[in-house]
């Protein structure tokens, strides 16, 4: 069944303009004028159909006469289903050339269909009464503006216009030109009319107190120059000087804005004028105002170099002329002579640098345990044989506590008692056997040493300091011992030529010494600089009557979380020595070979190590407890020593210190009483004092 189409114009496929004419000329067949009859409706459809043709075909239903350009050329597909009117027919065939690029440019009783390039070239509906929103046509239309500046609306429109239209601004009138397509046309004249509103706010007025309104006037200005060449609400604001008012008027959200701009400009110096006295509260005066002045002078430079301003006959800026900031010690206090902005500037600075540093509690703890072992067996012999008093040694082998028995003998036969005394014999067990008579008989004598000896040491050295964040801190327990360094001697001639021997020492210090700088990371991260020193007198070096000194030394840097103990070092050592002498010959017999031989060893072990603990005070509370628990402990001991009272002296205790808290202290009781128990009492406990001791 073949599709019915409407009976006025169905026009469908290629190759049926000629059908398209026919259908136009049988509906204006009735019609004297050009106009298309009432009710006419059409439902156009068209593939790849020519333009021509279209034009020729909408000629025909609308009764307008066209002249079409010779580069109007194109291949058009329209497709509609629903039947419109000739005028809604017209309005799509102006979509139609907007779409290809072409337009319809009325000039009297022609059409002129042309590229969309010249359309400027050529008069459009110039100011029409309305201008439709839908229709394509190319229209010219004058905006007025009221309140905004028309040329300021000109590059924010720009990106709306297409290529081939038109947008101008009139100064002189505050109006804009715009020749576009009608719907286009609307489209700006609305987002105009949206953006040029009237302000009814009336005038405002902020009176001023501290500032000067000339100035702050001046200031706002600058400020707003580059807002109001970007098309920013623009608001007027104006100085009174007789009243030392500003005067604003404009956008109400603007006016608000620059009223709280007004009123922060209007607060008074702290100190008035240019100068201000800043007392701190944890940093130096004296070394914050060089670093401030180094501040002040390095800003002053750099500024005057980014402007190009000469600076001073030394080379560097004007330094002195403008800033001037000088120290007060006994007050603590930075007195500073500055412009406004420098002295913001100044300000900030030592804000962020007078704080109050968190504080590290360093302490040290140095472990030494030393262990000795040593024995000696020995046997020496002695024989006088042609009774002429002299002896002769037959094995004086050495021991390790240097006694001879050939001394020995020497001593007894001299009468020489003394010399027989404990010392002589030295340490250990002692046996001797033998015959001595000067006149008769073969002389001899035997001495039987044996000695062991056990010996142990554990020390522990805990010395602690307390420093703040990134300052040295430094702790000795010494004593100091003359150290011989040299000897000469001299010789009077006004007596006699007596000579007087002369010897040179040096104090040298002898203890513990910790040095040590913190500096707190971020979070809980303590980094150590450490320089540890632990020495002590040694033995007298052998001939000499000088002593050999012990030092053990650590110098390094260590990462420590806070409250945590870490090693630095130390020194593990074991030594073994055994020795013994013998007679060639004698001391390798069996069994008797054990008289002609001594022999002695030692062993010794030792253990030295170093550990490091930080414990960081961030506030003064954690300083007063650690204080505290110091405080607290060393006051336990003095009042546990003895019961708290003083031997052989009744009703006399021993001094303590006071105790930590507000209250006058009360009075020991008179008669002493018994120790107190282990347990430790709690500070605040009143329990913490024995019974009948000191409070």
């Amino acid at each position: 069944m073949p599709k019915r189409t409407n009976p006025l114009l169905r026009i469908a496929g290629r190759g049926v303009a000629a059908l398209a004419l026919s259908a136009a000329l049988a509906v204006l067949a009735g019609a004297q004028a050009a106009a298309p009859a009432a009710g006419t409706t059409i439902t156009p459809n068209y593939k790849d159909a020519d333009l021509t043709q279209i034009i020729q075909a909408v000629s025909e239903v609308t009764g307008k006469n066209f002249i079409v350009d010779p580069r109007v050329n194109a291949k058009v597909t329209m497709l509609s289903a629903t039947p419109m009117s000739p005028d809604a027919f017209y309005q799509a065939f102006l979509s139609v050339l907007q779409v290809y690029g072409y337009v319809a440019v009325p000039a009297g009783n022609v059409i002129k269909i042309i590229p969309n390039i010249d359309a400027r070239e050529y008069p459009s509906g110039d100011l029409p009464r309305t201008v439709s929103a839908t229709s394509d046509q190319l229209v010219t239309q004058i905006i007025t503006v009221k309140n905004i500046n028309a040329a300021q609306l000109v590059p924010l429109l720009r990106p709306l216009i297409p290529q081939y239209g038109q947008l101008a601004a009139y100064p002189g009138g505050n109006m804009l030109i715009i020749s576009d397509r009608a719907s286009n046309v609307d489209r700006i004249m609305r987002i105009v009319h949206r953006m040029d509103r009237e302000s009814n706010e009336p005038f405002e007025i902020i009176r001023l107190h501290n500032a000067s309104a000339d100035n702050v006037v001046r200031t706002i200005d600058q400020l707003t120059q580059g807002a109001a060449a970007q098309g920013a609400p623009a608001v007027h604001v104006v100085a009174d000087e007789r009243t030392n008012s500003v005067l604003l008027s404009g956008d109400q959200a603007t006016r608000l804005r620059m009223r709280a701009l007004i009123l922060s400009l209007d607060t008074p110096l702290k100190a008035g004028g240019d100068t201000r006295v800043r007392y701190l509260r944890y940093a130096d005066a004296d070394k914050l105002a060089k670093q401030l002045r180094a501040q002040a002078a390095a800003a002053e430079q750099a500024t005057a170099g980014a402007k190009g301003a000469p600076t001073g006959a030394g080379g560097g800026a004007s330094y002195g002329h403008d800033v001037t900031i000088w120290a007060d010690e006994p007050t603590n206090a930075l007195v500073i002579t500055a412009p406004p902005r420098t002295m913001k500037s100044l300000m900030d600075v030592i804000d962020k640098l007078d704080i109050r540093r968190a504080q590290v509690k360093v302490r040290a703890i140095i472990v030494e345990i030393d262990v000795t072992k040593s024995s000696d067996l020995g046997v020496q012999w002695i024989i006088d044989g042609v009774n002429s008093g002299t002896l002769a040694g037959v094995s004086n082998l050495p021991t390790t506590n240097g006694v001879s028995i050939v001394n020995l003998a020497a001593a007894a036969a001299t009468g020489n008692y003394a010399a027989l005394s404990g010392a002589a014999l030295g340490t250990g067990a002692s046996f001797a056997i033998g015959r001595y008579n000067k006149y008769s008989g073969t002389n001899f004598a035997a001495l039987l040493q044996a000695l062991r000896s056990d010996g142990s040491s554990n020390i522990i050295s805990t010395p602690s300091v307390i420093t703040m964040n990134n300052e040295q801190a430094e702790v000795k327990v010494t004593q100091e011992v003359p150290i011989i360094t040299g000897s000469y001697a001299t010789t009077t001639q006004s007596v006699n030529g007596t000579t007087s021997p002369f010897q040179t020492t040096q104090l040298q210090e002898v203890g513990t010494i910790l040095k040590v700088t913190p500096h707190i990371n971020q979070g809980s991260i303590v980094q150590l600089k450490i320089s540890q020193e632990d020495s002590s007198p040694g033995a007298v070096l052998a001939g000499t009557n000088q002593i050999s000194l012990n030092k053990r030394a650590i110098k390094t840097t260590v990462l420590i979380q806070n409250r945590g103990i870490v090693v630095l070092g130390g020194l593990i050592s074991d030594t073994v020595n055994e020795n013994e002498d013998r007679i060639p010959f004698l001391g390798r017999i069996p069994l008797i070979g054990a008289l002609f031989r001594a022999r002695n060893g030692s062993h010794e072990k030792r253990e030295l190590l170093v550990f490091i603990q930080p414990t960081i005070l961030r506030d003064p509370d954690a300083l007063e407890a650690t204080t505290r628990q110091q405080y607290q402990h060393v006051r336990e001991e003095q009042m546990r020593l003895h019961g708290g009272k003083v031997m052989l002296l009744p009703g006399e205790h021993q001094p303590v210190i006071p105790r930590i808290g507000p209250g006058p202290q009360p009075t020991p009781p008179a008669q002493p009483a018994p120790s107190p128990t282990p347990a430790s009492p709690t500070p605040a406990s009143p329990a913490s004092a024995p019974a009948g001791g000191p409070p």
